[in-house]
């Protein structure tokens, strides 16, 4: 406009916009708010230049402070580490049995054990270690090699039938359908004993399906089907199944077996953090 309009009642001029015979005001913006908006614009561009902001070809800038998130982290986790050192040394140089039965150190290893073993065993165990179909349940109280704190931390250390580890966990059960040890007969005979063992839809206790389990099958899992730590031969008589626990499944298993493998942590993790594990698996409710 060329002369502006001025209000009537309020003598301030207008600035020539209208909806529905309501004029809009040119009242000017509050000092306070002004200066509010002035310094923010100064402290925003006083931190751009402090701190990194603003990005250039190969990355960014770096700011006169020199501050990264990086950087920062990487303070924090070393001090981290250095006040960790202490328990850290004390659980390396100590037995694993006399962690557990140390409270202080108990704790601190059952801490750093759940967060290895969210890092490295729950793919397989599950989040609660609750396990599934070909990986053992950590809750409860059936071990297939051991459930001493110590048992478990050998476990752990040298993994199940691991080939990169000398020491590992080592046993075979026989395919002794595919291979020819038995005859279908046979195994149609020997499964429903297995079956009976545990009270399994299916199961039968026949004369014949325990002599055959007597010539094949005891040696390794007991002459009452028991199983063997010292072996890592399953427990047949209780109703915990790595496979499944169903007539067809220990048909399947014994015609032609599957067999799990756990890796060798403690070349992985170092015997420490291995010795948290085995304090925290131990904890979980069916450590022995």
């Amino acid at each position: 406009m060329d002369h502006p309009e001025i209000d009537e009642t309020t003598g301030i001029t207008t600035t020539g916009h209208e909806w529905d015979g309501i004029k809009e005001l040119n009242n000017p913006l509050p000092r306070w708010w002004l200066w509010t908006f002035y310094g923010c614009i100064a402290v925003g561009l006083t931190i751009s230049v402090l701190y990194p902001a603003w990005p250039v070809i190969d990355g960014g800038t770096k700011g006169l402070l020199g501050y990264s998130t990086r950087g920062d982290l990487a303070k924090d986790m070393t001090s981290a580490t250095t006040a960790q050192s202490a328990n850290i040394a004390k659980i390396a140089a100590t037995p694993v049995a006399e962690i557990a039965a140390n409270p202080e150190l108990a704790r601190y290893a059952m801490a750093g054990g759940a967060a290895a073993f969210k890092v490295n065993c729950i793919q397989c165990h599950g989040t609660g270690a609750e396990g599934g179909v070909g990986y053992p349940n950590l809750n409860d109280d059936e071990w297939l090699w051991g459930g001493s704190v110590d048992q478990i931390y050998q476990t752990l250390t040298h993994g199940a039938r691991d080939p990169n580890d000398p020491d590992t966990h080592m046993n075979i059960m026989p395919n002794f359908g595919t291979d020819a040890l038995l005859t279908p007969e046979q195994i149609g005979t020997v499964a429903p004993y297995v079956a009976s063992l545990s009270g399994l839809e299916g199961g039968k206790n026949t004369p014949e399906g325990a002599q055959i389990f007597a010539d094949n099958c005891a040696a390794c899992h007991g002459p009452d089907g028991k199983g063997m730590t010292d072996l890592g031969a399953p427990d047949l008589t209780d109703k915990i199944w790595l496979y499944k626990g169903s007539l067809d499944a220990i048909v399947a298993q014994i015609n032609h077996p599957r067999h799990g493998m756990m890796p060798a942590w403690g070349v992985r993790l170092g015997d420490a953090t291995v010795k948290e594990l085995a304090v925290y698996v131990h904890g979980l409710g069916g450590g022995k």
